[in-house]
């Protein structure tokens, strides 16, 4: 339920008091909904004029159970999501909706109870802090806590980290590896969008040792959407129509997160190979894994362990045909097949997601449901 007290603000209603924590009584009545089902829980997307950003508030902002009350953008502040972001023009809930300055004060004057921080690593941290210290619950779309160690953040990132403090309490973001963490959690780093596509068809196989844990290599190729909203030359329309080019070669800084779940899940180091491409389409992900079957391991076999990891969750779909990214466009799934080469003697796994879906705001909010208590598939279908 909103209630809408100008032409340029739209806010939720207030919450009635409750005897414990909101998200503790959603996390153990499940279906409890907020208000008993009529109240909308109150969200601000902090970095909201970038690419996942937009995304964010599209998904939110048709929502069953969240009212955007604060979107921000230095750029803009002051103005309207609908004014800049026309996709949003006569939006009932975000159309009117005013860019505000990015404050821990603003925000927090917002009454927004979750922080959606759509912001380049090193600047999130900034946010999540003080945020994290009063009390909200946070969910980073930056890399900024996905890893466990800070040192290799550094050596990744090439600078020390900015808030060490926080890293044991950070959950990684990928559902289907961290269901029950995300639940209880205050700051969730939603995993990257290459890793999703690399992780979900890797880690089951590596958790049932039906693949080698060594000789594993990557090619992805992504959407020009993936590199951000920024102005520079190699992402121009002519630089990148009837292009395809490997970057960030040969040290990509999603493979410290990919090496520290796919590690995770082998229970012990693993070391990957990752070339990853910029496609000349707008977004999507493709991805192509190399790897080693175990001794006498089938094909079949290995379609086993993928369904029985995927067939009961919302948002992977294991199957024979082939990804294609047109497939998951605009949606939160991730596609996965595979083929066995026998004349090589190596499996190939592929995948394809929608890289501001799945691999940012539809991961986002998917780990919003979880820790919300929702279904986890709400406003996601």
């Amino acid at each position: 339920m909103l209630t809408r007290v100008s032409q340029s603000t739209v806010v939720c209603q207030k919450p009635i008091a409750l005897s414990k924590p909101r998200f503790l009584v959603l996390h153990h009545a499940g279906w409890f909904r907020y208000f008993f089902g009529v109240m909308k829980i109150p969200v601000a997307v902090v970095g909201a004029n970038g690419y996942s950003g937009e995304e964010l508030c599209a998904l939110l902002g048709r929502h069953p159970h969240a009212c955007v009350t604060a979107a921000t953008s230095r750029q803009h502040a002051g103005r309207k999501l609908g004014d800049v972001l026309p996709r949003f023009a006569g939006s009932p809930t975000l159309g009117n909706l005013e860019f505000s300055a990015s404050s821990i004060s603003g925000l927090l004057a917002s009454d927004a109870e979750f922080f959606f921080l759509a912001l380049p690593h090193g600047l999130a941290s900034e946010f999540a802090e003080p945020l994290v210290a009063a009390g909200k619950r946070v969910i980073d779309l930056s890399a900024d806590f996905r890893l466990r160690d800070a040192a290799v953040y550094e050596e990744f990132y090439g600078e020390p980290h900015p808030a060490p403090a926080l890293l044991p309490s950070a959950v990684y973001g990928l559902p289907e590896l961290h269901r029950e963490e995300i639940r209880g959690a205050s700051l969730v780093a939603s995993a990257g969008c290459y890793p999703t596509s690399i992780l979900l068809p890797l880690v089951p196989l590596l958790k049932s040792q039906l693949i080698s844990s060594t000789g594993i290599a990557v090619a992805s190729a992504s959407g020009v959407t993936g590199a951000g909203r920024k102005a520079e030359i190699p992402l121009l329309f002519a630089e990148c129509n009837e292009s395809l080019r490997a970057y960030g070669l040969p040290k990509h800084r999603h493979l410290s997160e990919i090496e520290q779940e796919l590690s995770l899940g082998a229970g012990a180091p693993v070391v990957v190979t990752f070339v990853p491409h910029l496609a000349p389409m707008n977004r999507g992900i493709h991805t192509t894994i190399f790897a080693d079957p175990a001794p006498g391991v089938t094909e079949a076999q290995i379609f086993e362990a993928l369904h029985a990891a995927y067939d009961h969750e919302p948002f992977v779909r294991v199957s024979r045909a082939l990804p294609d990214t047109k497939n998951v466009f605009g949606t939160n799934f991730c596609d996965i097949s595979l083929r066995m080469d026998p004349r090589a003697g190596r499996l190939v796994l592929l995948s394809a997601e929608d890289n501001l879906v799945k691999g940012a705001a539809g991961q986002a909010v998917q780990n919003f449901n979880l820790m919300s208590g929702y279904e986890e598939f709400a406003g996601l279908l």
